[in-house]
């Protein structure tokens, strides 16, 4: 917490100091003072990685359990198993750990349940007698990528689909244009299942709604991958700490807000004429994809702007979706502490928290798994 205030007094000077040497260029005293701030600038982020580093903890602490699990699991559905688990030196935040344990036991119980074949199958299979399933982890810029692999039968595309069918998630029409990558993430759907029969270790997919949710509420993403016959992979993408980000500062309107920018695919602009309405949602067509876009100040206050020219748009991403952000201003990159909303506002949709600016104000920090679900929200209650 007390690094966290530092951090937002740091930006406070450091945006002083900015507007200082604008309005005093060529002052041999503000000259001084820049170079102070300089100082501290770099004093404080030294700190703060010293800081985190006391707050990383090894994963082998969450990995240590899966052993026993598997053995025991293995034994009881008479199947041979072996665990591999590789970078279990990888360092994550404690807080991060901590929530990540149980969608962890849920994926390895669905790989040993629904993953991994009997002995006799693998047999008639030419596979090895003992199945494996692989729990890596690693570091990937400013995340921690965590994969559990199996090599057992894999996801079965065609059931998917018939399964998507069965429960009305999407048309005949709207199957044949999805990707594979589209297709997967049906098993994410609450009690979506293709399994013939679930059992009480596991169903596959009956509860990888609530895995998406508890790594979406840690600002993750999850993947789905792999080949029918060849195995499963699920990739999971964490960020290295919850309490002070990376922000791309954006203008709409009279307010600025944060867009965590691990989730920032890249920034564009477009002409008004580029929109174009697809089920009465504008949408444009960007990189021979359809992206749809929203107005930022739209879904979190009903305001709709009158735009014409040229148009910002923010693309954002979460898993497998995308989504266009429209703004009016790219203001730059900025290290941000959030801070909760207290309980007086409780948990408000779209919003993870707030931060204070440089200039004291407190911004909002956009929450990406919350603003996607208003987007689909609105869009059904209009359609």
């Amino acid at each position: 917490n007390m690094i966290g205030e530092l951090v937002l007094g740091r930006n406070a000077l450091m945006q002083s100091c900015t507007l200082l040497r604008a309005s005093h260029a060529g002052d041999k005293s503000i000259e001084q003072l820049g170079r102070a701030a300089s100082q501290i600038n770099f004093i404080t982020g030294e700190l703060h990685m010293a800081i985190m580093k006391m707050r990383m903890l090894p994963v082998s602490g969450v990995f240590s359990k899966f052993p026993r699990v598997v053995r025991d699991l293995s034994r009881e559905l008479h199947k041979k198993i072996e665990l591999v688990i590789v970078g279990e030196a990888t360092e994550l935040d404690k807080s991060v750990l901590e929530a990540i344990s149980d969608p962890l036991v849920h994926l390895i119980r669905n790989a040993i349940d629904h993953g991994i074949e009997t002995p006799e199958e693998r047999r008639k299979l030419g596979k090895p007698e003992k199945g494996i399933i692989r729990l890596s982890s690693y570091r990937e810029g400013n995340n921690i990528v965590i994969e559990v692999s199996d090599d057992g039968r894999g996801m079965s595309l065609n059931s998917i689909k018939k399964k998507a069918l069965e429960k009305n998630l999407v048309t005949p029409e709207e199957l044949g244009k999805l990707t594979k990558k589209e297709i997967l993430s049906f098993v994410f759907q609450p009690g979506f299942s293709t399994a013939k029969k679930t059992t009480s270790i596991s169903g596959r997919g009956v509860g990888m709604d609530v895995v998406r949710n508890s790594i979406e509420k840690l600002r993750g993403t999850i993947d789905l991958g792999g080949e029918e016959g060849r195995g499963s992979a699920i990739t999971i993408r964490l960020p290295l700490t919850l309490a002070i980000v990376q922000g791309l500062l954006t203008g709409s309107g009279r307010d600025i807000f944060v867009i965590p920018l691990a989730s920032v695919i890249e920034a564009v602009a477009i002409d008004h004429s580029d929109i174009r309405y697809i089920n009465q949602k504008p949408a444009v067509r960007l990189h021979d994809t359809i992206l749809p876009i929203v107005e930022l100040t739209e879904v979190l206050f009903g305001r709709r702007p009158q735009r014409t020219g040229r148009i910002k748009i923010v693309v954002v991403g979460l898993a497998e979706k995308r989504l266009g952000l429209i703004v009016d201003s790219l203001i730059g990159q900025e290290e941000v502490v959030i801070r909760s909303l207290g309980n007086f506002l409780g948990r408000t949709p779209g919003v993870a928290g707030v931060t204070i600016m440089g200039d004291g104000r407190a911004r909002l920090v956009i929450d990406l798994p919350g603003l996607f679900e208003l987007v689909e929200k609105n869009s059904h209650e209009t359609s």
